[in-house]
């Protein structure tokens, strides 16, 4: 359905640090670094995640976030710890979450701007 998503952040530099530790943590790597953006994906110059540079960036409501998928619960845990350490907040710990499913393992953060991420595996032995 999604080409990509946008996100507007406040400062590129900080933002950048952030997603390329809990992103780099699922797998996901830098593939475009503009001076007014920066990319995120699998593949060069095909960013699935995409940071805008703005000075009138919206902080986000309640009830909206993005979840990328994880591999293994090891990545999710990596993620979160990665996030956390590279200027996230803490927004739920990495572990089971049996109220959304009974294969459902997820951490959730927040990052320098306000957005909420989540990494998420949804798959059968999770739990």
């Amino acid at each position: 359905m999604f080409h990509h998503l946008s996100l507007g952040v406040g400062d590129l530099t900080r933002a950048g640090r952030f997603y390329d530790a809990a992103l780099g943590a699922l797998g996901y790597r830098r593939v475009f670094d503009g001076e007014q953006s920066i990319g995120y994906g699998l593949v060069d110059d095909q960013d699935l995640l995409l940071l805008n540079l703005t000075d009138d960036a919206a902080l986000p409501r309640d009830g909206s976030h993005i979840a990328f998928a994880a591999t293994s619960q090891e990545a999710v845990d990596a993620f979160h710890r990665d996030g956390v350490t590279a200027g996230g907040q803490d927004n739920g710990a990495p572990g089971p979450r049996p109220d959304y499913g009974p294969h459902y393992y997820a951490a959730f953060l927040i990052d320098p701007d306000g957005h909420h991420v989540e990494a998420v595996l949804n798959r059968p032995g999770i739990g």
